[in-house]
This record gives C-alpha cells, sequence and structure tokens, in this order.
C-alpha cells in the first residue's frame, strides 16, 4: 500500500476502533456498518491495483477513494466523528456493485479481507442506504456515483 493510503487507513481503523469502544459507539445502530469503513476502503485500494479491472472502472474506484479521504463530503467526519463514515461506506458499496456487474466478482471476492461474503455485504449496506442516510443524502451520492 502507498504511503499516503497506508496512514489514512491505519489512522482510519484506529479512530473508528476507539470510537466504537466508547459509550457512544457502542450504542451507536450502525456501528457494525462503520466498523467497515477501513476494510471496504482496503478492497477498493486493491482492486483498483488489479490488472483485471478495465481503466473505466480503475476510475471510479479512484473517485471513490478520493471520496473517502476528502475532509468535506455530504456527511463530514470532520463534525459528525465515525458517524460521518456512513457515506463513504454507501460510496464504496455502490461503486463496488457496479464493479461486480461489470466484472467478475471473483476479482472483487478475492482482494476482501473479511470473514463475511463481500456480495451480500455489499447488498446488505445498499438495502440499507435510505435509512443510514436519509433520503436526501442518498439521492445526493446516487447522482454524484450513477453509473454513465
Amino acid at each position: 500500500m502507498i504511503n499516503k493510503e497506508k496512514e489514512y487507513y491505519l489512522r482510519l481503523r484506529g479512530q473508528i476502533k476507539d470510537w466504537f469502544d466508547s459509550k457512544a459507539g457502542s450504542r451507536q445502530k450502525w456501528s457494525e456498518f462503520i466498523l467497515l469503513a477501513p476494510d471496504l476502503f482496503y478492497l477498493l485500494y486493491k482492486v483498483a491495483r488489479d490488472p483485471g479491472v478495465p481503466v473505466m472502472n480503475k476510475i471510479k474506484i479512484g473517485a471513490s477513494i478520493a471520496y473517502f479521504i476528502a475532509p468535506i463530503d455530504i456527511i463530514p467526519e470532520a463534525f459528525l466523528g465515525p458517524i460521518g463514515y456512513l457515506d463513504d461506506i454507501t460510496v464504496a458499496a455502490f461503486t463496488l456493485n457496479q464493479l461486480i456487474n461489470d466484472i467478475n466478482p471473483e476479482i472483487v471476492r478475492k482482494h476482501w479481507a473479511g470473514n463475511q461474503d463481500i456480495l451480500r455485504l455489499l447488498k446488505t449496506i445498499i438495502i440499507n442506504a435510505d435509512l443510514m442516510l436519509g433520503k436526501g443524502a442518498l439521492r445526493k451520492i446516487k447522482k454524484l456515483f450513477s453509473k454513465r
């Protein structure tokens, strides 16, 4: 992993773990999804570097990685803490789901480090996106990352 991405990944993992171990994090309804943020970021990074992924898909993945790293987005982490990663998680899920529809899903599966089935997990995130974000935020994300 390139140093910048590795530093971001490690910082993100530490912040979310500390938050989850806190009283606020342990009571948050969407904690299980928020805990996935570092792993989804890492998955985007790994898939973007896979030679079997077409360039146009890599550009979309790159946009999703940039969205993760950007300090200002639809639900900013700077103001809301780890809850602000819910939009980043949703962006990652939409991007990876589009990718799976374009290429062999095994490319995504081979880079997933988690125990859960990544395809099922992405669908679960997408199904719950309205509840997690609210329709206004979800609409903005769909508009930003719609398939063109």
